[in-house]
């Protein structure tokens, strides 16, 4: 039986996101207008996010770093794309206490201009080379419509600058680093993803070239989940980042930039919860197992005593519900919650030498032997849960991709049950405008790696030069 406080996802998808972020307390609005509030279940999912990313990041070689909030008007000019392509959402700081600044500052919407000041002061030999920096923080965009995680005025991200003495060098950490969110979505998150390139037209300001990380979520509609930002020597000429080559010759040095927010939280909603709340991933749930003992007696309290201490000894983050509700409201939290592990121990199950667990994501339960490796059983199952919940969602995900060849293809899709497109492109934008006048339809990414699936644009009938995914979005 459904939450009665979450809509159905088949009836209104919006308001079930909206009832899923509430019920799960995850986020709530604030008074600050387009900005929410990090309740702590939606926090703990972004700190465990943070601890994986921060971890495969520091692996390749990565380090930590923090920029100032504010940049000076001044440094935000020198490289034209990035202002202009943020001009409409950028918010500025103009009064200092009481007194008029002598120059305005904006809230970093991106950090590419600081980093590059910094590097232009740092980088002189090709011996400092690489410097392969990350940070963590909050960024500001002036969005005019608001949504928990999807889009929010200020949200949190991680955003890495990195700088390199070769394009051959920075051109493969663009794409390690998509690589490196690719495994991140699909081994943590239980998302499958599809990468390529974004079109001149999609892709991010002053960048070469820009790749990109899609989702699709489960009404059809694709997420923007993460990019990776090739920017050659743009930014080290405009910001003058220069060095001697090994043939001691003066060279602009090469850069990139990638980054990931918030809006996952958005999309493991999206992808994997249900009519009765969360459901979250093993590798990525806070708490991955929830303890509810049933009645309070010596027995049972010892019994559920030793099996935390077996499971947390072992690596599995596991709580125990000692709270002052009955079994019924106990399990319908965990469920909310979306803890993937649910364990009830009590003095008649203890008696008849069984334990009852059931699993979050297909709701199932099991009795099992009480005198069981429950260590082992456990970390099986989180396994199982994991592998399963991913291949749900990528074979939603294939039922919900079409090859089209005619436009009148995509208008019913899209208008009736969207989800992926992949179609044949002739390059030209004005083909790219045309196909969004078909509710909102976008390029997604080029997809480099496959075959063509015809010889001529699904728009204008002109030869194909790429083969694209297409689709609704966030």
């Amino acid at each position: 039986m459904a939450n009665k406080a979450i809509t159905s996802r088949d009836v209104d998808f919006g308001k079930w996101y909206t009832d899923i972020v509430k019920a799960a307390h995850l986020a709530d609005y604030s008074n600050v207008k387009g900005c929410t509030v990090f309740e702590p279940n939606g926090y703990a999912i972004w700190e465990k996010m943070q601890q994986v990313l921060d971890g495969m990041y520091k692996e390749t070689g990565h380090k930590n770093v923090y920029m100032p909030l504010l940049i000076p008007e001044n440094l935000m000019e020198k490289e034209g794309e990035l202002i202009n392509g943020f001009a409409p959402e950028v918010a500025w700081v103009t009064i200092g206490g009481q007194k008029e600044l002598e120059e305005r500052m904006c809230i970093r919407p991106t950090s590419e201009t600081l980093f590059s000041d910094y590097y232009a002061s740092k980088v002189k030999s090709y011996r400092d080379l690489p410097l392969k920096y990350n940070q963590w923080c909050n960024v500001m965009r002036w969005e005019k419509e608001t949504r928990p995680f999807l889009r929010s005025r200020e949200f949190l991200w991680q955003e890495g600058h990195t700088v390199h003495a070769t394009s051959e060098e920075a051109e493969k950490e663009t794409r390690d680093m998509l690589e490196t969110y690719k495994t991140f979505f699909e081994d943590y998150l239980a998302i499958p993803v599809i990468t390529g390139k974004k079109t001149e037209k999609e892709k991010f300001a002053g960048a070469e070239y820009t790749l990109t990380v899609e989702a699709l979520m489960y009404n059809g509609v694709s997420l923007q989940s993460a990019t990776s930002h090739y920017f050659g020597q743009k930014f080290s000429r405009a910001y003058d980042i220069k060095f001697l080559n090994k043939n001691n010759e003066l060279e602009y040095a090469y850069q990139t930039s990638w980054g990931s927010t918030t809006r996952m939280i958005g999309a493991l909603i999206m992808v994997h919860s249900d009519d009765d709340g969360l459901v979250l991933p093993p590798k990525i749930a806070p708490n991955q197992v929830v303890i509810i003992p049933i009645g309070n007696n010596d027995k049972v309290n010892s019994f559920v005593s030793s099996t935390y201490d077996k499971l947390t000894e072992s690596g599995v983050s596991v709580y125990i519900d000692n709270s002052d509700k009955s079994p019924g409201f106990k399990f319908a939290e965990a469920e909310v919650n979306g803890i993937p592990v649910r364990l009830e121990i009590g003095e008649r199950d203890l008696a008849k030498g069984i334990l009852t667990i059931a699993r979050r994501d297909t709701k199932e339960k099991m009795e099992i032997s009480k005198d069981i490796d429950i260590v082992e059983y456990v970390k099986e199952l989180l396994n199982t849960i994991q592998s399963d919940m991913y291949n749900r969602a990528l074979k939603r995900r294939c039922k919900q991709t079409y090859e089209c060849h005619h436009l009148r293809e995509v208008e019913d899709i899209m208008n009736n049950h969207p989800g992926f497109v992949k179609a044949m492109w002739c390059g030209n934008p004005d083909c790219e405008l045309k196909m969004k006048e078909i509710h909102g339809t976008k390029s997604r990414c080029i997809l480099e790696e496959e075959q063509p699936i015809d010889d001529k644009c699904i728009v204008c009938g002109n030869k194909a030069e790429h083969l694209v995914i297409w689709g609704i979005q966030y």
